[in-house]
């Protein structure tokens, strides 16, 4: 029975390896300063630490370092008069590719963020990872027109990821 374990455990670590990953594209270029602001959580596949928000929403502002401050807000689904926030700092680790942040909540740790899709005017933006785990639609207003968000579905989908059980966020607090 063991012997069937490994070998069954090996065959799926070679069969892993051998099926390269897709990685998300970026954009290439992205204006910090026109990217700085307040976006609108639209949809978002599941994650833990937002588990229990509506109404999320992120705040983005240059500092005079050239980092970003990330300001992440929500309020809770069972109570939606208590909100909660969390504070990061955003940088571009390498500069040919401004479209890959790293964002970092909580020290030593820090995470990516991909720009894969971002409006000409900056109205809204598609955020992932390389791992595929987290996905993003962001926006400048509250609600987004459908023939937008299905196309950013479909960019998500092209980048390898899987977006049947996307949370379409919701955006009713004051």
């Amino acid at each position: 029975m063991m012997k069937k374990s490994v070998l069954i455990l090996f065959t799926a670590m070679i069969f892993n390896s051998v099926i390269p990953q897709k990685v998300p594209s970026v954009v290439s270029t992205v204006d910090l300063n026109r990217y700085m602001g307040m976006w609108y959580e639209i949809a978002r596949l599941p994650n833990y630490f937002e588990r229990k928000l509506k109404c999320a929403s992120a705040t983005y502002t240059l500092r005079d370092d050239g980092r970003i401050t990330v300001l992440n807000k929500g309020n809770y689904l069972t109570d939606p008069q208590k909100s909660t926030s969390s504070k990061g700092i955003a940088w571009i680790p390498d500069k040919k590719s401004p479209a890959k942040l790293k964002v970092q909540f909580f020290w030593p740790f820090s995470g990516d963020y991909w720009i894969m899709e971002l409006d000409k005017e900056y109205r809204y933006v598609l955020v992932g990872d390389p791992s595929l785990k987290y996905l993003w639609i962001l926006s400048r207003e509250k609600k987004m027109d459908e023939l937008t968000y299905n196309m950013l579905l479909r960019k998500a989908i092209d980048n390898g990821y899987d977006v049947k059980s996307i949370i379409r966020v919701q955006q009713d607090c004051n």
